[in-house]
């Protein structure tokens, strides 16, 4: 009886402490072009095709965009439930990129933790070959970003994120253009049913850090979720699918009509451990 006793105990403690955590403050580990505070669960394998289009308004003759598609296949990886790294290849400038995520900070329900912190780090490298006359050296062609992803899931239906970002570039196009990026970046989801959740993702780049002809990242969309498989359709005006073409190189702009359709479908497979529902 005495060991009955203590077995319920045990399994009530745990209840209790599994519920403290909060979970799914956001649909995926990806907003739109930005992370989330998600990380994979251990041993969960993310596979990630992203695709962006054309100009909405280039017309028929572009297909309103997509005769121009980009794509970035990646894979992420759960090392632990709270540390995730991933790779990724895109066709826009050839970008080879990497990145690693650690969440220090769970949101819980009955403690002094009010929010998810989790921090990212990330690098590019862009493989576009160049013509011999303007040859730039690979140590040139690195950027690095740093972020802190800050969220609170109020409630079921809506979460908030706010994500301050350091980027850096070994090169830039010209003069003009920093080095050293601060940007602060905003990201709402709003859930609308048990399958389908409305958000947006804006980053706002500090004053004097870009010049004139660019603009700031704001996207919307939907994620549609399933038991295995996340779809995300959006509209945005930035192109590149990593931190340093959507923070430092979005030239389009909303009141013009510079937008672009684009997904992320994502699909997770468990390859080691047990797996998770």
């Amino acid at each position: 009886m005495k060991k009955i006793l203590l077995a319920l105990v045990c399994a009530g403690t745990t209840s209790v402490f599994s519920q403290e955590k909060v979970s799914e403050t956001f649909d995926d580990t990806r907003i739109v072009n930005g992370h989330s505070v998600e990380t994979n669960k251990e041993g969960s394998m993310k596979m990630i095709i992203s695709h962006r289009f054309g100009l909405l308004n280039g017309g028929l003759y572009d297909l309103f965009g997509l005769d121009q598609s980009t794509i970035r296949l990646g894979l992420d990886y759960g090392i632990t439930d709270n540390i995730t790294v991933g790779i990724g290849r895109s066709s826009f400038q050839k970008t080879v990129d990497g990145f690693v995520k650690a969440k220090l900070i769970t949101q819980k329900k009955r403690t002094r933790s009010p929010i998810s912190i989790t921090w990212f780090s990330s690098a590019d490298l862009n493989t576009l070959k160049r013509p011999e006359a303007i040859k730039i050296a690979y140590k040139l062609r690195w950027s690095f970003s740093h972020q802190a992803l800050i969220a609170k899931k109020f409630g079921e239906g809506f979460s908030l994120q706010i994500m301050p970002t350091f980027l850096h570039r070994n090169l830039t196009p010209s003069k003009e253009f920093k080095n050293d990026i601060f940007s602060i970046g905003t990201a709402g989801r709003l859930r609308l049913t048990q399958m389908l959740s409305f958000k947006v993702e804006y980053y706002f780049t500090l004053p004097n850090h870009l010049p004139e002809v660019n603009t700031n990242s704001l996207a919307v969309g939907f994620d549609i979720e399933t038991k295995h498989h996340v779809f995300q359709l959006h509209i945005g005006n930035s192109r590149g699918m990593t931190e340093k073409f959507f923070i430092s190189e979005t030239y389009g702009d909303w009141s013009e009509g510079d937008i672009m359709l684009g997904f992320n479908i994502t699909r997770d497979f468990q390859v080691k451990g047990r797996k998770y529902k």
